[in-house]
C-alpha cells in the first residue's frame, strides 16, 4: 500500500512535507564554498589568443634585453625562489603548456596561496614601468583543469558552444 502524501498544513515542527511522518529533518553542515583562484594576466591578447600571464610578460622584457639591473636582479631572484618552492607544472607533465595537446592552457593560483600571490607585486611593478598593462582576475570555474598540485591549476578554456540559432 502506497504511502499517503502528508499534508504541509499537517507537518509538525522540522519535518518535510514530503517525508514519512515523524522523520525529522536536521540542518546539515554549511556546503563547503568553491575552490577560488586568481590570474594576473596582461591586457593583450597573445597570437594565441589567451592573454599572458605576469611572468611570461617579465620573463619575455628580459630576453628582449629590456629590464634594468635591478629589475633582472628581482626578477632572477624571485624566479629562482618560484622555482625552489613550487612545481613548475610544465616539469611534471611536459604537454601542459603543448598548444595541441591543450590549447590555450594558462595557470592560475589558488586562492589559499597567500606567499605565491604576495611576490607578483614586484613583477607587476615592473611591467607599470614598462608600460604594460595588468589586471587580477578571480573565479571559481577558471577552465578545464588540466593540472592541478597544492598551489595552482593549468586550465584550457572552457569549450564555447557554436550551435546558436539565427
Amino acid at each position: 500500500m502506497p504511502h499517503p502524501i502528508p499534508d504541509p498544513a499537517r507537518t509538525g515542527p522540522g519535518e518535510h512535507p514530503h517525508s514519512p511522518p515523524g522523520l525529522h529533518s536536521t540542518p546539515g553542515p554549511e556546503p563547503l564554498p568553491a575552490p577560488h583562484f586568481v590570474r594576473f594576466q596582461g591586457t593583450t591578447r597573445h597570437p594565441r589568443g589567451h592573454f599572458p600571464g605576469v611572468f611570461a610578460l617579465v620573463n619575455t622584457l628580459a630576453k628582449n634585453g629590456r629590464l634594468t639591473p635591478d629589475q633582472e636582479r628581482f626578477r632572477r631572484t624571485h624566479n629562482d625562489w618560484y622555482d625552489a618552492n613550487y612545481p613548475d607544472p610544465s616539469t611534471v607533465d611536459p604537454t601542459v603548456y603543448d598548444e595541441a595537446v591543450n590549447p590555450g592552457a594558462v595557470a592560475w593560483f589558488k586562492s589559499t596561496s597567500l606567499e605565491l600571490i604576495g611576490r607578483v607585486d614586484g613583477y607587476l611593478t615592473i611591467l607599470a614601468a614598462h608600460d604594460i598593462p595588468c589586471r587580477r582576475i578571480h573565479s571559481t570555474r577558471p577552465g578545464r583543469i588540466v593540472y592541478e598540485d597544492i598551489h595552482q591549476v593549468v586550465v584550457t578554456p572552457w569549450p564555447t558552444d557554436h550551435s546558436t540559432t539565427t
